[in-house]
């Protein structure tokens, strides 16, 4: 009974924290928001499912199974954070694509270049933003991380509105989870030659200094001359299959003078004193 009753609470939790209405834009969004609430509570009901695992051996006898619940659980807990651009026109663009059914993307907040932070889904839930990424180890982003959308074509400055608005949410988000600092990274980061966002324009300096990602030193010690580059753009994540992408994502995020696919001796001594860092 108290395991059931244990059960029934962390349900219950899921389900106060999913399906809450969003307050602050009414009306409009009311039928998604509605929509969002039926999923949220459909998906909560899965939590309470107390079914033994059906097995079967070789010979298709049933194999012995019983469910017991255990006492010691809780959430899973975001451990990265994925910073994107929209690449669109407008934050009321970036929202009706994220409320409807057919392209099939969505991330947990959006931020507009006055400000404004729209949270589209609960932190806990996994959103589809990161696509067909790779960081490390980890081919699955979308199940380990938030991901925030800023209102940028990719072409022009963020606003500092905006961008203090993102430095507020990452505060939040790296002391909720505990997020480590080297896990705020880009788009591009993650999904080299398919992903240029959030582009050459953002600061990730900025965030750096906050202590939201990694980035180099003023004072640049130069590479030594054996310096294995691919090994180390692996070693801080980078997938390095597709080598002259991941040049080229490296470069978009730590060099942020220029847009290709090859090291000059420059971006080699970035290079360097960026992954001893990691």
């Amino acid at each position: 009974m108290k395991q059931r009753l244990l059960l029934l609470l962390f349900a219950a939790t899921i389900i106060s924290s999913c399906s809450k209405k969003i307050k602050t834009i009414p009306g409009r969004y009311a039928a998604t928001n509605k929509v969002y609430s039926q999923h949220a509570d459909s998906l909560s009901q899965t939590l309470l499912a107390e079914a033994p695992a059906v097995l079967t051996d070789s010979l298709g006898s049933p194999i012995p199974s019983e469910w017991v619940g255990t006492v010691n659980f809780n959430l899973r807990k975001p451990n990265y954070v994925i910073i994107h651009y929209t690449a669109q026109d407008s934050v009321g663009q970036t929202l009706r694509t994220f409320t409807l059914v057919k392209p099939q993307v969505s991330a947990h907040y959006v931020i507009g270049k006055d400000g404004r932070v729209i949270h589209m889904l609960n932190d806990y839930m996994r959103a589809w933003h990161a696509g067909i990424s790779k960081w490390g180890s980890i081919s699955d982003m979308n199940s380990c991380s938030i991901g925030i959308e800023l209102d940028n074509k990719g072409n022009e400055p963020f606003s500092p509105a905006q961008m203090n608005s993102l430095l507020i949410l990452l505060a939040k988000l790296k002391k909720d989870y505990n997020i480590p600092t080297a896990n705020f990274i880009g788009h591009g980061d993650i999904a080299p030659g398919r992903k240029p966002d959030p582009g050459i324009r953002f600061p990730w300096e900025l965030l750096a200094n906050k202590g939201f990602g990694y980035y180099s030193d003023i004072i640049i010690v130069p590479a030594p001359a054996n310096f294995d580059s691919a090994t180390a753009l692996r070693l801080i994540g980078y997938d390095t299959r597709n080598l002259p992408a991941a040049i080229g994502a490296f470069k978009r995020h730590f060099v942020q003078r220029e847009d290709s696919t090859t090291l000059t001796q420059f971006d080699l001594d970035v290079l360097f004193n960026v992954y001893k860092k990691y």
